[in-house]
């Protein structure tokens, strides 16, 4: 764990605080990750909660270095099985999309194969993603012939290389007919160390922050007071709005105590102290939830909705 210093950390205490005091507060929205436990309940059930925005399907967890590109969905289907494939996901993301809520694809995650090894190789899996999940063709569509609204950057290993040009090539596919938007789900501690070249970029619309299992920058479970070494989380909040360029940030959480090793923030406690000064950024966003499964275990997203 990285040492903390006060002094470092002043001019972003002083900026957080300054912005609390003079900011009208931002409302914002939830986004979830779906597809890595088949108990969470199908796409389109998810979206028909009503409590989610963007819905990120995770992961396409096998790409670059050569290697075929893989999708894997836990327990809801398999790509490579001819009796239970993830085509028919193709009418679960429509019926989301008819509801005005986003549906990304994930790439990475925290196992898997995947990495880039050059431009060409990034450019070979920006050619991919389009023909095969976006608005291209390809023969073997894995969900489908729905178009999604987006890919998620979840990269979580490995190095940071190319992945600025692997987001700079799917950016230049987007148009003001067919939108490609673009966001990611870095690590809390700035910058991060696999997505940091790619962020600086500003291509990216919106950035979930992983405030979990980061126990430097996560909200500790005992906090001192709001501006005490106790809230490291504040300083690295106002490092990650002011020190990328991004549409929205979203403040990334564990939908459960069970979902992740830390940094469950308790849902009376993320309302009354931690949400009325995040709204007080432009950049606020919302809040990113991992992940379904563990949302309807402990019915998180219910208890925050109105105050998110």
């Amino acid at each position: 764990m990285a040492s903390f210093s006060f002094a470092s950390a002043a001019p972003f205490l002083l900026l957080s605080i300054l912005v609390t005091l003079f900011s009208p507060s931002n409302g914002g929205s939830i986004v979830v990750y779906w597809g890595q436990n088949g108990g969470e309940g199908t796409l389109a059930s998810t979206c028909a909660t009503g409590k989610y925005a963007i819905v990120n399907i995770a992961f396409l967890s096998v790409f670059g270095n050569g290697q075929t590109p893989q999708l894997n969905l836990a327990g809801h289907c398999n790509p490579s099985n001819s009796t239970n494939n993830c085509t028919s996901l193709s009418s679960d993301i429509l019926s989301c999309q008819s509801q005005n809520i986003k549906v990304l694809l994930s790439i990475g995650g925290g196992v898997g194969s995947y990495g880039l090894s050059s431009i060409a190789d990034a450019i070979n899996v920006s050619n991919y993603l389009w023909n095969n999940f976006l608005g291209g063709k390809s023969s073997s569509r894995p969900l489908g012939s729905a178009v999604l609204d987006g890919i998620d950057f979840d990269i979580e290993k490995g190095s940071s290389q190319y992945y600025s040009i692997l987001a700079t090539s799917l950016r230049a596919r987007s148009s003001w007919r067919s939108k490609v938007y673009l966001s990611a789900a870095p690590q809390c501690p700035f910058p991060d160390a696999h997505l940091g070249p790619a962020l600086r970029l500003g291509l990216f619309d919106y950035v979930w922050v992983q405030f979990y299992n980061n126990p430097s920058c996560e909200y500790p479970s005992f906090p001192r007071n709001r501006w005490g070494n106790g809230n490291r989380f504040f300083v690295s909040w106002t490092r990650w709005t002011f020190g990328i360029p991004a549409f929205r940030i979203f403040l990334g959480l564990p939908a459960s105590p069970a979902a992740a090793s830390s940094g469950f923030i308790p849902n009376t406690t993320l309302i009354n102290n931690v949400l009325p000064s995040l709204k007080a950024y432009p950049q606020y966003g919302g809040i990113m939830l991992w992940n379904k499964y563990y949302d309807d275990q402990s019915g998180y997203s219910s208890s925050i909705k109105n105050y998110v």
